[in-house]
């Protein structure tokens, strides 16, 4: 077996991960000279160039990028499988996840994974947009792409938006529209009745401007009336507190409203849904399936899409 300068390889990942060889050094406990030569060493060794230096920035090649992917995943498998003989159980994961999944869904539900599972130490890691599948990022993911070949995948949701409001501003609906007996209360609303009060919109469902009112009348070949008052909001998050504070109506999904508490808030109005195409998996290395955390993980997280009925069983 033709193995590398071992004693170079954590040295590396440590110089990637921090970006910077002086904090690897201390993380490390060792001199900034004795990391410059371990990483010299392995670069001489591989015949390749694995960072780029340009004064105090420090970058790493297209093939470094490449070598740390491979040797990231070996480093923690030899880890994990350490620990486990030693009868350590702990499992620190990493996982990347879309800051309104983590915020509406995730978090309330932590203490239950604790509970039940406190070998499990997990860090989350809040993307805006999709990440790259990476070790580099995280351990694991929840993503709406299924792009790496490296990666499995366990589908948690199908998205499908809805519009709701707040219990107050429903008492005003019906008011206004004559619906205020009981027996109208649960009358199905046309686009045009909707379309009397504001709109709350979301851009980044589709990214465009309006797109997701857009894609709710279209879903019943209608189109958003000119006369419709549409406001605007970069994120779900921030139409929905709009919502939360009867400034009109906004479409959501169902992990936004999840809780108790925003259950009681909210009212979901007798409308169609819309699909929007997009379907949240939870994915990890398949390389790494065997890993006990990993296993645990997905365990807990499927258990609780289905329990909470974001996926059936």
């Amino acid at each position: 077996m033709k193995l590398p300068p071992l004693k170079a390889l954590p040295v590396f990942e440590a110089v990637a991960r921090l970006n910077s060889f002086s904090l690897a050094a201390d993380e490390l406990a060792v001199s900034q000279s004795a990391i410059s030569h371990q990483i010299k060493q392995l670069e001489t060794y591989l015949g390749e160039q694995l960072f780029w230096r340009n004064g105090r920035t420090l970058s790493l090649t297209d093939e470094g990028r490449q070598y740390l992917d491979g040797i990231s995943t070996a480093l923690l498998q030899i880890e994990r499988a350490s620990e486990q003989l030693l009868g350590h159980e702990e499992s620190r994961l990493r996982l990347s996840v879309f800051s309104s999944f983590a915020v509406r869904w995730l978090v309330p539900r932590l203490p239950d994974l604790q509970r039940l599972h406190p070998q499990v130490e997990l860090s989350l890691e809040m993307s805006i947009e999709s990440p790259v599948l990476s070790d580099r990022v995280a351990d694991c993911f929840i993503t709406i792409h299924k792009e790496s070949p490296a990666y499995s995948y366990e589908l948690l949701y199908v998205e499908r938006l809805f519009p709701v409001c707040s219990q107050d501003y429903w008492q005003k609906m019906r008011r206004e529209l004559g619906r205020e007996s009981a027996e109208a209360e649960t009358l199905p609303l046309s686009t045009d009745d909707i379309s009397q009060f504001p709109l709350l919109s979301t851009h980044s469902i589709f990214d465009k401007t309006a797109g997701d009112w857009q894609a709710w009348y279209k879903a019943v070949d209608a189109s958003i009336p000119k006369h419709a008052n549409v406001q605007h909001f970069s994120h779900m998050l921030l139409a929905l507190e709009a919502a939360r504070f009867h400034q009109g109506i906004v479409l959501t999904n169902d992990y936004m409203l999840s809780t108790t508490k925003d259950s009681e808030d909210f009212v979901r109005l007798p409308c169609h849904l819309v699909m929007t195409g997009d379907e949240f998996y939870f994915a990890w290395k398949t390389s790494r399936r065997k890993e006990r955390g990993l296993q645990l993980l997905r365990k807990w997280l499927l258990d609780e899409a289905i329990s909470s009925g974001l996926r059936s069983a």
